[in-house]
């Protein structure tokens, strides 16, 4: 049906983009006072930035991806996530000729064929941080510290932070292979997909959500206890920072999030009231991602958060803001000679910085004073044949409902008087 939106979308209507505003705007307030930057890149991508970015192993490019070939023959696919599509821009606009390290932040759709669900959809929205350049743990815990920050400057205070190291290319072949040990007898009792994660890549059957394999993953060795030296000291060093922060966290050994670039530094910021799906926050160090997309080798790290999740963790909690959408003067009216005269007034008071409206439905008096209550509006400036004929406009408060009758010329600043009292 025409009229029904495609499944797993959601039209944002007037009585709840406030919402959104609202929490966009606390995200660049406190972006802006840990120095992020604002970065806005394309809704779609070459597909093999995805495959080599985020990996062909995982859920995402296996399953969700939305992928199509254009009118040119190029394979093309809506982002599924922003990490890759930063790096690329980080590269292509060489923004690492700027200070290092680049600090940068977005907000915008993204895009997974998933199972709809409570706060998940197909298209959904992101706010996500990236820091590239730095090596040590001090950036890990300065973007934990700013998800943190930020979920408690919007009121989520029952926060979990879970936390892991996943390695990297010298100590994951280690753990890699105690995996295969582990699993060798288990592999037949795996889903169809985890089977085949036990060639590929066996630490994504940890990140398995079916109940059976997670079942026979119990007491599967940890990658903590695999780690070289440096992947040790730096994760010692990330738990270090964040208890001199005063951020509470856990060690979760199983926490190896669904993206292959991840090395090291892996974290999930929990809000429980949401109860089983209760992640609202992810992210963690990618040292490798830059060079596997083109890039010299080079340090990252970043996280996402969904705003639909945000949202409705705020809603739950009764914590989202009263969105005030009154105006300040409606004009009205009365008879088609005195439109002119009235939209010449409202266009003087939107150039004022007041924020108006008029009847453009030639509705009866009756009818703009019920309106106009329903915005509501403070004050209603009615236009008619006596008003026009003295250059005068009546001018009613709507909260106490008195009414004088004051020159034209003096409306706009009198209206400015009433509104700073």
């Amino acid at each position: 049906m025409l009229t029904t939106g495609p499944r797993g979308t959601k039209d944002i209507l007037p009585d709840t983009s406030g919402h959104w505003q609202y929490v966009e705007k606390t995200i660049r307030e406190v972006c802006r006072n840990f120095a992020y930057h604002e970065i806005r890149t394309p809704i779609f991508e070459h597909t093999e930035l995805f495959l080599r970015g985020i990996g062909e192993t995982t859920d995402i490019v296996e399953k969700e991806m939305y992928t199509f070939t254009d009118r040119g023959k190029r394979n093309i696919t809506l982002r599924p996530e922003n990490t890759a599509s930063v790096v690329r821009s980080y590269l292509e606009n060489k923004l690492y000729a700027g200070p290092q390290p680049t600090k940068l932040f977005y907000i915008g759709p993204m895009f997974r064929y998933d199972r709809p669900q409570a706060g998940r959809y197909r298209q959904f929205h992101q706010f996500g941080i990236e820091a590239i350049g730095a090596h040590g743990p001090t950036i890990d815990a300065e973007i934990i510290s700013l998800a943190v920050e930020l979920l408690n400057k919007l009121g989520l205070n029952e926060l979990k932070l879970l936390i892991n190291s996943v390695g990297c290319p010298e100590c994951r072949p280690v753990y890699r292979t105690k995996l295969q040990e582990f699993f060798r007898d288990k592999v037949s009792h795996l889903c169809s997909d985890c089977q085949s994660r036990y060639d590929r890549n066996p630490m994504r059957i940890l990140d398995c959500k079916n109940e059976t394999c997670a079942e026979h993953s119990q007491g599967a060795p940890h990658m903590v206890d695999c780690l070289c030296s440096d992947c040790s000291n730096h994760f010692t060093g990330l738990k270090d920072l964040l208890t001199a922060a005063g951020i509470s966290f856990v060690l979760n050994p199983r926490l190896v999030r669904g993206l292959d670039y991840y090395t090291k530094t892996a974290f999930e910021i929990q809000y429980s009231p949401l109860g089983a799906q209760s992640a609202v926050c992810g992210g963690g160090r990618y040292d490798g991602l830059i060079a596997e997309c083109g890039g010299q080798p080079t340090p990252g790290i970043g996280f996402a958060i969904g705003i639909e999740r945000v949202l409705l963790a705020l809603e739950k909690q009764e914590l989202l803001p009263f969105i005030n959408n009154a105006i300040d003067v409606f004009v009205a009216p009365l008879g088609a000679e005195t439109q002119a005269a009235s939209f010449e007034l409202l266009t003087e008071l939107r150039h004022a910085g007041i924020a108006a409206d008029m009847d453009f439905m030639n509705r009866s008096l009756k009818a703009q004073m019920k309106y106009a209550n329903k915005y509501p509006a403070k004050f209603v400036a009615l236009i008619g044949q006596d008003e026009l004929a003295q250059n005068k406009v009546m001018l009613k408060n709507m909260e106490t409902g008195s009414q004088n009758l004051i020159d034209r010329a003096e409306l706009v600043h009198m209206i400015i008087e009433e509104m700073e009292k």
